[in-house]
């Protein structure tokens, strides 16, 4: 168990360490428009500086052939490397697109070129691969151990902490959780993304950090079954700028703090992608998760906003009968009246 297998550093490199909570998290993530995962054996195998070892040619490669074609890329894009994952469906050179929510299998050296000039480039299907998609809620969590001691001890641990509370709602086939390698600020260990539908039903790409496991029941019920952002431990989100992103969710933040200042922070990455590409707004389809999406969130608008009629409605006739009992007599005295003026009347013009 990661639990056990903690060390005694972890006041130094741990959930305790005096670092945690000393600095604003909103706006430390750089903008993008997509993330592609390169799926490459397990985390506990990756290098310092995978896309620059030898030892791993496809990563490598990767990064190589994103820096020559960075300037034939409009949509702004991070690639990072994630565990191959038998259990989930993920193998080796299996690559994850979001927000499209898709998945090719089977990426190898010998077509990288044609991967980039087709997907990333000319925004293709590739030719080489049969694109499948990905359903539920993807949550990227950094366990990178040997470029940050700090990742390696908060990032298994969270892992463990995510799919056992996962279990325990019966959510496996719904939420998945992956290691991911070094995606920029070691200092904010522990660090994980979520891509899930947000509140209008797209996929959104969530950061968080200085994530503990006390937060981990928190980010499943209430980030990704209800779409709220916690902002105590929000960095940002895949789209738009900071700010823009702040000013669209003030009011959906969990503990109303503002946070509109979104000051840029300058974050060191080994992710393989290249920062100076343009960016090109690239939202996503649906996929199936244990989130409301849009349509959902709307239908129970309005059955609610029927029913709240309903009772309304049925307030107002059960009001009719319920007169007082003088109020009553009143009103069964003037009825009274009326008929005898009328029947009055008749009589006074036929004797007429």
């Amino acid at each position: 168990m990661a639990s056990e297998n903690l060390s005694a550093d972890d006041a130094t490199n741990g959930f305790t360490r005096p670092e945690m909570y000393t600095e604003n998290l909103s706006g430390t993530v750089d903008a993008y428009d997509r993330h592609v995962f390169l799926c490459y054996k397990s985390h506990e195998s990756w290098p310092p500086r995978v896309e620059a070892s030898d030892a791993d040619p496809l990563p490598k490669l990767v990064a190589a052939t994103w820096k020559a074609r960075k300037n034939d890329i409009a949509v702004k894009t991070k690639i990072t490397v994630c565990e191959a994952r038998e259990e989930a469906g993920f193998s080796d050179g299996d690559v994850l697109i979001f927000p499209e929510m898709i998945k090719y299998r089977g990426l190898e050296e010998s077509n990288v070129d044609s991967f980039f000039e087709d997907v990333l480039v000319n925004g293709k299907p590739w030719a080489a691969g049969v694109p499948e998609v990905l359903t539920g809620s993807h949550v990227f969590v950094c366990a990178h151990g040997s470029r940050d001691v700090r990742c390696g001890v908060c990032g298994p641990v969270l892992i463990e902490k995510l799919n056992e509370e996962i279990e325990l709602r019966g959510l496996k086939d719904q939420i998945f959780v992956t290691a991911c390698s070094h995606v920029g600020g070691h200092k904010y260990a522990g660090n994980l993304i979520i891509y899930s539908p947000g509140p209008d039903g797209k996929i959104m790409g969530h950061w968080y950090g200085y994530v503990t496991p006390n937060d981990v029941p928190e980010l499943l019920d209430q980030h990704i079954s209800k779409g709220e952002v916690i902002q105590r431990i929000w960095r940002g989100q895949m789209g738009p700028y900071i700010v823009e992103v702040n000013e669209a969710y003030n009011q959906k933040l969990a503990n109303g703090e503002d946070t509109s200042e979104g000051k840029k922070h300058h974050i060191e990455s080994d992710n393989l992608s290249i920062k100076e590409n343009v960016a090109g707004c690239c939202q996503g389809v649906n996929g199936v998760s244990c989130c409301r999406t849009a349509s959902l969130e709307q239908n129970n608008g309005i059955e609610e906003t029927t029913q709240a009629h309903k009772k309304q409605g049925s307030k107002i006739s059960w009001n009719w009968p319920v007169l007082q009992e003088h109020d009553i007599l009143t009103a069964v005295g003037v009825l009274g009246a009326v008929a005898a003026v009328t029947v009055a009347y008749k009589l006074y013009r036929r004797s007429g």
